[in-house]
């Protein structure tokens, strides 16, 4: 897939998440997507390749990164907790949108249940 293609794709299976905002709050090369005010995807398009920060618990972090050689320690980002994909093709779509999913609920679980009640749009009785 060429650059624009892969960001279309990220930019489609992450905005499936419910309650996903897009963000340009540092500039407009990095898209940063986020559920309840916190981030769980930073997309970085100014380079030929794309890549994808991510969150993750710091044991998978591990392991994905000796799986493939795309994963690194996330860049800008707090290294134990977060990996950085190199979308290069090289790692598997299905695996990235696992890693997609992962990151999601690992930032939607730590939100408040107020926020989390919002976002999936509970009601409540009186």
């Amino acid at each position: 897939m060429d650059k624009k293609t892969t960001y279309q794709w990220l930019h489609r299976y992450v905005m499936t998440k419910r309650g996903t905002e897009e963000t340009y709050p540092f500039d407009f090369e990095t898209t940063v997507y986020r559920v309840g005010g916190k981030m769980f995807a930073l997309v970085f398009t100014n380079e030929d390749i794309l890549r994808v920060n991510l969150k993750c618990d710091p044991m998978l972090a591990i392991l994905l990164r000796e799986k493939y050689s795309a994963i690194t320690p996330g860049y800008h980002m707090n290294k134990r907790h977060w990996n950085t994909v190199l979308m290069d093709g090289s790692v598997p779509q299905d695996e990235i949108k696992e890693m997609i999913s992962h990151s999601y609920d690992l930032v939607f679980n730590g939100l408040p249940k107020v926020k989390k009640n919002r976002i999936i749009g509970a009601i409540f009785p009186g």
